[in-house]
């Protein structure tokens, strides 16, 4: 005698709301429409009717418009403990299987532990496929209802002065994303558990871990596409990409951590700045700062008309050399990189997320 081969995914989330919150959210049209599809997805169409023996049907849509279609029907409807309906994607991209998603609610200090165990699956493959999917979209149901919003999963790791981890912070700023800051330096035992190399920034959403900036932009921007930081068209995105690849290659390199860096954290002789270090970044800066200009000279954003994920990772550098000893006369010669800093720091994004600078010690600027 041969059995259907069974295999289950169990998930727990604490919810800052009540039980029959909870529970009216899975049974909502105009809730479940927020919250019921993974990250960068919406849900255009939901028609639900919530009885034992009915169904439901939810069209999930992403944004390059391919859309993905569930149905099923209720099989409990315990408000506001228990609930549960089968699954089942009518949509060829998917394969045709029916399976049981079974929901328990209950209170907890934080307000609701929600226990979720999708069941059915015929083989592992299918059911790890959905783990992911969930996750995501548990996080936006965790957001619909938390008083604190995308800040209940959301945190960035990282030190607030550090140029990368405010690229971020920019980013999340942008976008209107309240996220829990947690000050780590870079390698320390707490941030190489979240990035293996020891570097900051790196974002948590949830069960989901992310390093390196511009990815993290990226994923945001996925996640979050208003307002959008990865430019529309192929020349525009190209563009932006080429400098946020600049800016990592050999701009960071010259103006933070063989110029403003030396001066923040000197390491030559007699606990000064490490003169030779500097004086040898000197053209390197004004050589970048040149072609900067150059780039800057049609508009304020690096890439075109509108602030991306190249302003992000630039801008920062260019604010903190300004704040450097020299950095005024280092400027005098772009006047276009230096319209483009007054700008961004107009954004109120740039203000909200302005690291606190300690002053840069007055020094004579290289020669």
């Amino acid at each position: 005698m041969s059995h259907k081969r069974n295999f289950e995914l169990s998930l727990n989330r604490r919810i800052g709301a009540t039980p029959e919150r909870v529970f009216e959210a899975f049974v909502a049209g105009d809730q479940i429409s927020q919250w019921c599809a993974p990250r960068g997805m919406s849900v255009p169409e939901a028609a639900l009717d919530v009885r034992v023996g009915h169904g439901y049907r939810l069209t999930m849509e992403a944004r390059d418009r391919s859309t993905y279609t569930v149905t099923g029907q209720y099989r409990v409807l315990e408000p506001p403990t228990r609930l549960a309906f089968t699954w089942q994607w009518v949509d060829d991209k998917l394969p045709a299987v029916e399976t049981l998603v079974q929901v328990a609610l209950s209170p907890c200090d934080e307000g609701t532990e929600l226990r979720l165990i999708h069941s059915g699956f015929p083989e592992p493959i299918m059911r790890d496929a959905h783990v992911p999917s969930w996750n995501s979209t548990l996080n936006r149901l965790v957001e619909l209802l938390d008083p604190r919003g995308t800040a209940a999963n959301l945190t960035l790791s990282g030190d607030p002065r550090s140029t990368y981890t405010w690229s971020v912070r920019i980013a999340l700023a942008e976008k209107g994303l309240p996220y829990e800051m947690v000050q780590r330096a870079p390698h320390s035992s707490d941030q190489v558990r979240l990035h293996p190399f020891g570097r900051i920034p790196a974002l948590r959403d949830g069960d989901f871990v992310l390093f390196e900036t511009s990815a993290i932009v990226r994923y945001l921007d996925e996640c979050f596409p208003d307002p959008p930081l990865i430019p529309d068209s192929v020349r525009t995105r190209a563009r932006a990409e080429q400098w946020v690849s600049a800016t990592s290659s050999y701009i960071y390199d010259a103006m933070i951590r063989r110029y403003v860096l030396q001066y923040l954290f000197p390491r030559g002789p007699d606990g000064q700045p490490d003169q030779a270090v500097i004086k040898a970044a000197w053209p390197d800066i004004v050589r970048y700062l040149a072609i900067l200009n150059d780039a800057y000279r049609h508009h304020r954003t690096i890439a075109g008309e509108a602030f991306s994920i190249a302003d992000l990772l630039l801008v920062p550098i260019i604010d903190y050399l300004a704040l450097a000893p020299g950095g005024d006369e280092l400027l005098s010669a772009a006047p276009n990189v230096r319209r483009a800093l007054a700008s961004a720091r107009q954004r109120p994004s740039f203000k909200a997320t302005h690291p606190a600078h300690k002053p840069l010690p007055s020094q004579a600027a290289p020669r």
